[in-house]
């Protein structure tokens, strides 16, 4: 398959940092069971892949996703209830490979994140938008609901606010999304953007690539949980096992003999 015909590409740039790419801008990067399926391959691959330190997921186009395809909902609504749940536990597995990859994912969003795209940025662990994007949970509009993303997308924006973007399908600007805590940083535009998406790779080409797959792991390990005696032990053995760690002892040392650690690119 050429990369025009390809639903998602695959572009690795200097320093380990690699893109995926929603690229159907023709049909505004709308999802269908293709894209899906080339999505996951492609995390997959990604996060099997040593190489790879930092992804970046983004799209070609003015706009990041403009939701579900029309054809693609079209054959759904003639499916049967099986084929329609098969369907969905795709969706719902390339959310779960996007949320728990082991490397950082860099979210950039440009115009329109409607319906899945938003539960794609709410899986990314920074994300970056423009002033102009906008974002919709737009399910309701079609007598549906955003079911599979709604994990992850109340996590990022929290309930009160899902409660009134679930029910109202309203339109929200990056500054709200910023607010709600969907979206990291506001950029004037796409060129801005990517200034700052390159300032966030040098900071964290920075740090061990161990450490960040640790440290999101360890989100995910106490987040909602009691801290109870069982939290408390299981983070003293983090930071134990981390500290008598390769990377851990290599920052340690590169620390206290005030020199840079291994991992930190030369200038």
């Amino acid at each position: 398959m050429s990369e025009q015909e390809s639903a998602v590409l695959l572009r690795r740039r200097e320093g380990g940092v690699t893109e995926v790419v929603l690229n159907r801008p023709d049909k505004r990067n709308a999802f269908d069971d293709v894209i899906i399926q080339q999505l996951i391959h492609t995390l997959t691959d990604v996060n099997a892949d040593s190489q790879t330190k930092v992804v970046i997921l983004r799209s070609e186009g003015k706009h990041f996703s403009a939701g579900a395809d029309l054809g693609w909902m079209r054959r759904m609504a003639e499916n049967t209830h099986q084929e329609n749940l098969d369907d969905s536990r795709e969706l719902a597995r390339l959310m779960s490979v996007l949320n728990h990859l082991s490397k950082p994912v860099i979210g950039l969003v440009q115009g329109a994140a409607f319906g899945g795209a938003v539960g794609l940025a709410a899986c990314c662990d920074i994300v970056l938008a423009t002033e102009k994007s906008s974002f919709c949970l737009s399910e309701v509009k079609l007598g549906l609901i955003p079911a599979v993303i709604s994990p992850y997308v109340v996590r990022a924006i929290g309930e009160r606010q899902a409660r009134r973007y679930f029910i109202s399908a309203e339109v929200f600007t990056a500054k709200q999304a910023q607010e709600f805590g969907l979206v990291h940083i506001v950029c004037d535009d796409v060129e801005a953007m990517e200034q700052r998406c390159n300032e966030m790779l040098q900071q964290l080409a920075s740090n061990g690539p161990e450490a960040m797959k640790a440290a999101k792991d360890l989100v995910f390990a106490v987040s909602h949980k009691p801290i109870d005696e069982t939290v408390i032990d299981d983070t003293a053995h983090r930071i134990a096992d981390i500290r008598v760690g390769v990377e851990g002892q290599e920052g340690l040392s590169a620390f206290l003999n005030k020199r840079k650690a291994n991992w930190v690119p030369e200038e």
